[in-house]
This record gives C-alpha cells, structure tokens and sequence, in this order.
C-alpha cells in the first residue's frame, strides 16, 4: 500500500484519538518550538505549517498572531482544523505536491510531520521549502533521530497502521544545510511515548538575506 495512503487513513481514523494524545505529550517540545516563532515573527507575518493537524494546539496558537496557512494529507483533521480555527487557512494535501510562489513565507513549520514522508524524498521537500522562505525566514522543523528507511505501526493508538521514515540526525542536518539554509539551532530532544524514549531532532534554520 502507498505509504502516503497509510498515514492519510490513518490521521483520518484517529483524528480525535490523536488529539487527544498529543495535548498530552512531548508538551514541552510543543511549547519551546512554537515560542521560537511567536518571539522572533512580528505581528502578522505569513507562516505555513506542514502537517498541521485538527490545529490544536500549534495553529491555534500561531493563528492569534500571525497569517498562518495549514496543511495536512489527512482530510478528517482539515475538516477539525477549518471549524474550529477560522483565523487560518487550510488545504487538504500532500506537502511534496505543494506549489507556492518563490518568497511566499516568513516562516514555515514542520512539527512531527516530514517524519512521515518517505525519506528518498525529504531533501527535494526540504529544496522546495527553502525556495517559499523569504530572505531572512524561520524553519522551524521535527526531524528524525535515527535511520530507518520505513517503520509501520499496524495498529498506532489503537486505530489502522501508520508509517514513518526517517535518516539520523546528522544525515537531516546535512539535508537542511545542502537545501541552502543556515542552522540556528539542531537539538536531540528524548521523551517518553508509550513508556519508552523516542528521540527527535529538532532544527531552527534560516534562508540568507
């Protein structure tokens, strides 16, 4: 099966579920990464966010003070995210199929989303990211921390199977560097899931003026 169908039926099947897990869960790594962009953006800049969910609590928060577009493949959290946040717009889609003008963000997001591309193409995305940026604009992205080219989870928080992909985290910094934009920040940050330590890399970056 396409891994892009298993992560859409998936999303779609738990969409509540995983609401509800993820308001409990790595809360600090939400809160410290979404603070970046609410301390270094001015008031109305223009963000995206990839893989964005129903939207809470990461759009909602960005959306009081920015013009922020989310996008998702899973069409059950698109429908969430549009009733509830009605200072967003929301595209349903695959993040590797987007087409947007070069210069179109100020910053763009990525909170444990990318981790569910196939890894083989995670740099062209990475390519085509750094082309919407403009000069001076803010990634702010979740990456893997560990190589594993395909990993599916038959029965994720108790609904159908999900996939991820990922290269370690020296293999990510690299892909962001070569995408043409300079780190600000690469940390490993671990917490707990389900009982045990998951790690993920965590990049602040920057397109050049």
């Amino acid at each position: 099966m396409d891994p892009k169908q298993i992560v859409s039926d998936g999303y779609d099947y738990i969409a509540k579920e995983y609401e509800e897990w993820a308001n409990d869960t790595r809360i600090e790594e939400r809160i410290k990464y979404t603070a970046v962009l609410l301390e270094k953006l001015s008031k109305g800049a223009e963000v995206l966010e990839l893989g964005c969910g129903s939207g809470i609590p990461t759009t909602q928060q960005l959306a009081e003070k920015f013009s922020v577009t989310g996008v998702d493949i899973s069409a059950q959290q698109i429908a969430f995210a549009q009733q509830r946040i009605l200072k967003a717009k929301f595209l349903h889609g695959d993040m590797t199929k987007l087409d947007f003008p070069e210069n179109s963000f100020d910053a763009i997001t990525a909170f444990y989303s990318i981790i569910h591309v196939p890894r083989q193409e995670q740099a062209g995305l990475l390519c085509k990211i750094e082309s919407w940026l403009r000069p001076g604009g803010l990634l702010v992205i979740s990456m893997g921390a560990n190589s594993d080219e395909a990993q599916v989870n038959e029965n994720w928080l108790g609904g159908l199977p999900m996939y991820w992909s990922n290269f370690d985290s020296e293999t990510n910094r690299q892909l962001v560097e070569k995408a043409g934009l300079n780190i600000i920040s690469a940390k490993d940050e671990t917490a707990d899931e389900f009982g045990k330590p998951v790690t993920f890399l965590w990049i602040v970056a920057q397109k050049p003026l």
